[in-house]
């Protein structure tokens, strides 16, 4: 057993469901004392966060990540109790292992491994934890990331250890993600007896042709790292459950996953505009969630698609899919943040696992990447 896959079992073994750390961040916390990192708890109402730094000169190279997890379901329908880390046939099972409780115990031996190799290494090492990444994450990295901001704190280089592999360990990093703008709409009309047509004015009616205007819009042509932005609909609700009254108002929940080629401002500006085309009479309340960031081709992506190759033995592909990430608010403070970690095919799934064969390459890609960006006497 590597100190890496020791280090994994006693994170998972931790019922650490969001904002609950469970004591993982301590666990974390006495390795990087040892190595000589200053500690800073913050704890924001209900979420235990901490910031770690060994060293107070350039550049500085971030990584980040969550101790909390999603539930695991019925845990019945588990091969092994979720919260028991178990090995079989050459998987580690356990809520947790993919999201991301091994790419936290890969960041911890990376950095022993460089630190014993090279204590006097120039430039610092930090680490950003958080418990509240997988619930609504208002009082986790954001609030860190706005601490270090206010006191000027700036970070040059971020890995997340988000699990970003496809079908191979290495073969995709994220150098980016789209920002996700949501809208809560509702459409007023006047309510009445269906019989009576001349009396009521259905908003259902009067929405959908704006509704498809919105549905057929094209908001951008995306660029070189980024798909088209797309709106889509998630909910719809109107009615009062009579099949003979026209309802007064219909709610309408949309959202916009977009790139860097829009704005917010850009995309709210465009929705008003068609639906005061259409003369609807409505509100709109928006809600940002987190604004697109991208990494172009530089320093961190080459370091750690070296360190990749020389881990794992594949080149990885740049991407900007999926959903959001904490990178979103880390990237306010660092102009170059990039995702890499375990696959991602069982993640928030029955039966979570790792590859106990991709573990400690992990680990010596984290170690490599710190490396090729650090400089050594």
């Amino acid at each position: 057993m590597t100190a890496t896959l020791e280090l994994a079992k006693a994170l998972i073994a931790r019922r650490s469901l969001t904002p609950d750390d469970a004591g993982c961040q301590e666990i974390l916390i006495e390795r990087l004392e040892k190595l000589g990192f200053q500690i800073e708890r913050m704890r924001f109402g209900f979420v235990d966060n901490f910031w770690a730094r060994r060293g107070s000169k350039g550049p500085l190279v971030a990584f980040a990540g969550h101790t909390d997890v999603v539930p695991s379901g019925p845990e019945e329908s588990w091969f092994s109790p979720p919260f028991e880390p178990t090995i079989r046939d050459g998987l580690l099972y356990g809520r947790g292992a993919a999201d991301m409780k091994t790419s936290l115990a890969a960041f911890i031996t990376a950095i022993e491994a460089f630190v014993e190799s090279h204590p006097d290494h120039e430039g610092s090492i930090a680490l950003l934890i958080t418990s509240d990444e997988e619930g609504i994450a208002v009082d986790g990295t954001v609030r860190v990331v706005d601490a270090l901001k206010a006191r000027g704190e700036t970070i040059d280089y971020c890995i997340v250890g988000e699990p970003t592999s496809n079908r191979l360990v290495g073969d995709m990093i994220k150098n980016g993600r789209r920002g996700s703008l949501s809208g809560k709409l509702t459409v007023k009309g006047i309510q009445g007896h269906i019989a009576y047509p001349h009396l009521v004015k259905n908003p259902i009616h009067m929405a959908a042709p704006a509704i498809a205007e919105l549905a057929q819009t094209v908001w951008d042509n995306g660029n070189e790292y980024f798909p088209p932005t797309s709106w889509q609909i998630s909910n719809i609700n109107g009615g009062t459950g009579a099949t003979n009254v026209v309802p007064g108002t219909v709610e309408i929940l949309f959202n916009f996953r977009f790139s860097t080629a829009s704005t917010e401002e850009g995309l709210k500006e465009r929705v008003h505009g068609i639906l005061d085309r259409h003369n609807l009479t409505y509100d709109l309340e928006w809600e940002l969630s987190g604004k697109p960031y991208l990494t172009p081709k530089g320093n961190l992506v080459e370091a750690i698609s070296q360190a990749i190759r020389k881990s794992y033995g594949i080149t990885p592909e740049l991407s900007t899919s999926g959903g959001t990430s904490d990178g979103r608010f880390i990237a306010d403070i660092c102009p170059q943040v990039i995702e890499f970690g375990p696959l991602n095919a069982t993640i928030h799934k029955l039966n979570e696992c790792v590859g106990v064969a991709d573990i400690e390459p992990l680990k010596l890609a984290y170690q490599y990447t710190l490396e090729n960006l650090l400089p050594r006497p």
